[in-house]
């Protein structure tokens, strides 16, 4: 292969290596010699769409409606739409109209933009760890400073609102935090999610939120209460995908929620990047959105339900630190080995692909003291899988002459 005759982006040449692929050139070994893995790798949904969204999906994208272009915002009935419905999640003094969205290509557009519109080079980000991996993939790409916030076991994995205090600077621009937590699972209480909204409200910065989970906390309460506060559009943004709580992951289709004016210059940058978020799967799913509900709520009862099947499962020494939405936060048993070589000889040689914390944060933020955690993705598979997937891992001390500190 020769090489180009161009320079390459700093910032893309700084970037990681898309672990998800990384994870599966591990997996293509023992597939090319052994056949079907057992993957708890993804976060994508076990379950298809329910059957009326798929009906809609075909009539839209047959109409002739859906092949032009739509506002860069997306669909007015659409955002009128989830108005609505954010109304049912957030409770009915939810203050939220069309104006304060903009529906995007997937929820990740929707935070490289978001960090497009807020930040420059130079400029600093707070993201807790371990982090999503392509927000920080985000960041490094835009030359934005990463500040690691550092989360711990003995806390469940949450982050401190005065640790986070103490890392803000005249640099910093936004708090960015996920919840249900990817990669580790943890639940941010509707608390501790006021703390920090305060705190970002008080120096003038951005709270945002991928939310992408939210639909699989299974409470009587609201994820949170900021949208019912009067000042939630001077500081909150809230980030949220369609993929996971509909199950249609392929059609990239996230929103941003935060004020007009914040959404008038995010314009710009959606304009540039896609647009218009896809047309079919807006037209679909606008006019049965509130019906999908129920079905939504009987998927996250049986994500519940295989979450408890998993923590029960798993061989003696395994010990998840914290587990919630599509996730489990799991400890190996095996002092001195590292998260990735543990991923990659299941992976290679058990079938078994998961993946380790290695890949949620940087070489300087990875405590190799404590280098033991793996994320487990409870939602991709059956109740069969996971059970087959625990009986693996009582294989793997013997068969690759691990010590168990069990």
């Amino acid at each position: 292969m020769s090489s180009l005759s161009f320079r390459l982006s700093r910032g893309v040449l700084n970037t990681i290596t898309p672990p998800i692929p990384l994870a599966y050139t591990w997996a293509a070994k023992y597939r090319l010699s052994h056949g079907p893995l057992l993957d708890m790798s993804q976060g994508i949904p076990g379950v298809p769409p329910q059957r009326s969204l798929q009906e809609a999906l075909s009539v839209a994208s047959s109409s002739l409606g859906s092949f032009g272009y739509c506002p860069s915002e997306g669909e007015l009935v659409l955002r009128e739409a989830m108005a609505d419905e954010m109304r049912t999640v957030y409770g009915t003094d939810t203050d939220i109209d069309p104006g304060d969205m903009s529906l995007t290509s997937g929820c990740n557009l929707a935070f490289v933009a978001t960090i497009m519109t807020l930040a420059d080079a130079g400029d600093e980000v707070i993201l807790p760890v371990p982090w999503y991996f392509n927000h920080h993939m985000t960041l490094t790409m835009l030359n934005i400073t990463t500040v690691p916030l550092r989360t711990r076991p003995d806390e469940g994995f949450a982050p401190s609102v005065s640790q986070c205090k103490a890392l803000i600077t005249p640099k910093t621009r936004a708090i960015v935090l996920v919840t249900p937590n990817n990669p580790t699972g943890a639940t941010y209480s509707p608390e501790l999610i006021v703390e920090f909204s305060r705190l970002a409200h008080d120096h003038g910065i951005a709270l945002i939120i991928d939310e992408t989970y939210r639909d699989f906390i299974l409470t009587e309460l609201p994820p949170h209460s900021l949208f019912t506060e009067a000042s939630w559009r001077e500081h909150f943004i809230h980030l949220f995908s369609f993929s996971k709580s509909y199950g249609v992951p392929g059609h990239r289709l996230g929103l941003v929620v935060a004020s007009p004016t914040f959404q008038k210059a995010l314009g710009t940058i959606l304009d540039s990047l896609q647009i218009c978020p896809p047309r079919p799967i807006q037209l679909a799913i606008a006019p049965i959105l509130a019906s999908l509900r129920p079905g939504i709520v009987e998927t996250a009862l049986g994500l519940q339900a295989r979450r408890e099947l998993f923590k029960n499962a798993l061989p003696p020494g395994w010990v998840v630190g914290a587990i919630g939405g599509y996730f489990a936060w799991t400890r190996h048993p095996f002092p001195g080995r590292g998260s990735a070589e543990v991923c990659q000889r299941l992976a290679e040689e058990l079938g078994v692909v998961l993946l380790p914390a290695a890949f949620f944060c940087d070489e300087s933020n990875l405590d190799k003291s404590d280098d033991r955690w793996i994320r487990f993705s409870v939602a991709n598979c059956d109740d069969d899988r996971v059970r087959a997937v625990c009986a693996r891992l009582t294989q793997c001390g013997a068969l690759f002459g691990w010590e168990s500190d069990a």
